[in-house]
Formats: structure tokens, C-alpha cells, sequence
């Protein structure tokens, strides 16, 4: 019955899909919404998206499907799954790249977007690098991980950690807050890097980014050897009885 006729029901309906076509099928709800458009609960209660760049995956289906931060911006809206083989004009962060990614790919990235490759760490040999197709590859510099799988760990970003990132260090903070806003534990992961994201924000290319990322870690071996060294002497005196 046409909307708007006597007798008809305006409300949104409910509805139970089984995506038995998927290996990860499972049962979501789902809503139609004003436009009669047919949306999952998630993409819902998500609301509308101010991320005026698109963002894609190239998802290779290498994490557990409930987990992948990636999977679930897709599901919010907030991504897009790209095709091996498709091209994709804005920066693509790839382990493969030898430039590092700054503030001087800002413009890409609102003109093009930005691109991420989901796949496990230990499993980077399995990507077909050369079908994944880009102008603008680049690497992200060092940074800590937030996430529950990898908390602490330098360089083991998820996806959204890793658009996050981007967009934090190209001075677009909004949009990486937005992305991190969908996580209870996406807090963290400005937290854990805001000193050192604020020194990338300030570099202006991305030779700036490493020389900072080269002096960032000697300082920081540096220091490490000091505390080994520290620690070291305070047992070594509790032995001989000297404390």
C-alpha cells in the first residue's frame, strides 16, 4: 500500500536476514527507513557521516569478521569494500610503500580519499600487492596501538587506527575522532599518540615525518638502555648488600 493512504503503517519495519550466501553468514536487523531504504541496525543508530573524503578496504578477510574494525565502518557506512584490481585515486596506506605519509598529502585525501588494506601482519606474503592499484601509496610512521588485539605495540594499527591516524597527522582531527568515536576503546588511541601526533602534524613532507621518527627513536632506545642499565645497578646492589 502506497505510503500515505488510509490503512497504511509508516513505522519502521523489522526484518531478520540470513546471509546464508556468506561463509560468516549470521542473522542482523535490519530497518526500512523514511526513504523505504532497507538498512542494518548499526548503519541506524550510526547516523549520518560528516567524512567528506570516501574511505576504502581491500578486504582480504584475514581477521575474525566480528573484530575487524574495518568490516564495521563498512557496515556503519563510514567505508567502502574496494576490488582487487579496482584503482583507487586517493592515498592507500600499504606496508609496501617507501614514502610516509604527511601533511602534504592533505589535499589527496580530501580531493581522492583514503584507502587501507585488511589483512593479517603475519600474513602480508599472501596480498597480491601488484593488483592493488594506486598513485599514492604510502606508509604511516611509528605509532602505538590501541586496539584490544594489539594494545601497546608499535606499528600493529588496525584499519580504523589506521584512518584515524592519517587523517590526525594530515590535520584532519574531526574526521579521525569520528572514526575512533564508533569504539569503546577508541579513545586510546589518541591518548596513547597525541605528542607524537602533534609533532607529524607539524612536519610539512614526509622526509620532515622520519627525520622526527629517526631522532624519536634513538631518544627513545636511548632512554631504554638507561632504565635496563638503572635497573640493573639496583639489583646488583641489593646482592652485595650496598642498600
Amino acid at each position: 500500500m502506497a505510503k500515505g493512504k488510509k490503512g497504511s503503517n509508516n513505522k519502521a519495519k523489522k526484518y531478520y536476514n540470513n546471509n546464508s550466501g556468506s561463509k560468516y553468514a549470521r542473522y542482523t536487523e535490519s530497518y526500512v527507513n523514511e526513504d523505504g531504504i532497507l538498512v542494518s541496525s548499526e548503519a541506524k543508530s550510526s547516523g549520518r557521516s560528516s567524512i567528506p573524503f570516501p574511505l576504502g578496504m581491500w578486504d582480504f578477510d584475514h581477521c575474525d569478521p566480528k573484530r575487524c574494525s574495518g568490516k564495521k565502518l563498512i557496515r556503519l557506512g563510514l567505508a567502502k569494500d574496494l576490488r582487487v584490481g579496482q584503482k583507487f585515486k586517493g592515498i592507500v596506506l600499504s606496508s609496501e610503500s617507501k614514502k610516509v605519509v604527511s601533511m602534504e598529502d592533505r589535499d589527496i585525501i580530501l580531493k581522492s580519499g583514503l584507502a587501507v588494506i585488511e589483512c593479517s601482519w603475519a600474513r602480508l606474503e599472501e596480498i597480491p600487492w601488484g593488483r592493488i592499484k594506486s598513485p599514492n601509496e604510502r606508509l604511516l610512521p611509528f605509532l602505538i596501538a590501541s586496539n584490544p588485539v594489539n594494545y601497546g605495540k608499535p606499528f600493529r594499527l588496525n584499519c580504523a587506527e589506521a584512518f584515524a591516524a592519517c587523517c590526525y597527522i594530515c590535520d584532519l582531527k574531526e574526521y579521525g575522532d569520528e572514526i575512533m568515536s564508533k569504539f569503546t576503546w577508541g579513545h586510546a588511541f589518541y591518548e596513547l599518540n597525541h605528542g607524537l601526533l602533534k609533532h607529524y602534524t607539524k612536519c610539512k613532507n614526509s622526509d620532515e615525518v622520519l627525520a622526527f621518527q629517526k631522532k624519536y627513536l634513538e631518544k627513545l632506545e636511548k632512554e631504554t638502555k638507561e632504565s635496563k642499565n638503572r635497573k640493573f645497578l639496583f639489583f646488583f646492589c641489593i646482592t652485595i648488600n650496598l642498600i
